[in-house]
């Protein structure tokens, strides 16, 4: 399986014949993201996380199917029987891939602003994209998704979220908001804390691809 890291939380994931998009949003270069891909994964309805407008041209152009927390799935409801809810817990019939739903709600911003659903998907017991939570999968993960950076966290949160985890490697993403200072800076920590867990941290550029 090939994982392609787009801008922000978007990756793409490339097995066989199958091809499977997580988050594409509106900081992504969603038409190259969802060319030609048969599936999508969101994980809530916060517009960095799903580009609806993108969604919808790519299923007028092909057979895209979509899974999404309720939310997200009423926002898509003009694709009908294409578009499959998903809740916690859920085991996912995704073309070529087994996916498990994790989780359930979006981190905490602030008090005075409403928490909204966020499904993460563990993939293949291999890979973990959590959305905008940092929720910990009750089995194993080998790849971690690692939110690297958002209004709702702070860097000692990040480093505890990956050494909760233990995976053997970890990624960035929902790095869209910092500069590149930012993204070195925060990335040195996560990566020395988690090296004495024996993670490896490696960062992604766009467009960088991973054999998992």
């Amino acid at each position: 399986m090939r994982l392609t890291k787009f801008a922000h939380s978007c990756v793409r994931l490339e097995d066989g014949p199958n091809t499977l998009v997580l988050d594409p949003g509106v900081f992504s270069p969603t038409r190259d993201a969802l060319a030609g891909a048969g599936s999508v994964l969101i994980t809530h309805e916060h517009p960095d996380h799903v580009d609806v407008d993108a969604v919808r041209a790519a299923a007028a152009e092909s057979d895209l199917r979509v899974w999404a927390p309720a939310p997200v799935a009423a926002m898509l409801a003009d694709l009908g029987d294409r578009v499959t809810t998903v809740t916690p817990g859920d085991r996912l019939e995704v073309p070529g891939f087994a996916v498990t739903a994790v989780g359930g709600q979006h981190a905490l911003i602030h008090p005075r602003i409403p928490v909204v659903a966020n499904v993460g998907y563990l993939i293949g017991d291999t890979l973990y994209h959590p959305g905008d939570s940092f929720v910990v999968p009750t089995t194993p993960v080998d790849v971690l998704l690692v939110p690297l950076h958002a209004p709702w966290s702070k860097t000692a949160e990040v480093v505890d979220f990956v050494t909760a985890v233990r995976p053997r490697s970890a990624h960035q993403i929902h790095d869209g908001l910092l500069n590149e200072r930012g993204v070195s800076g925060t990335e040195a920590h996560v990566a020395r804390f988690a090296g004495e867990f024996d993670v490896t941290y490696r960062h992604l550029a766009e467009g960088d691809q991973v054999e998992l």
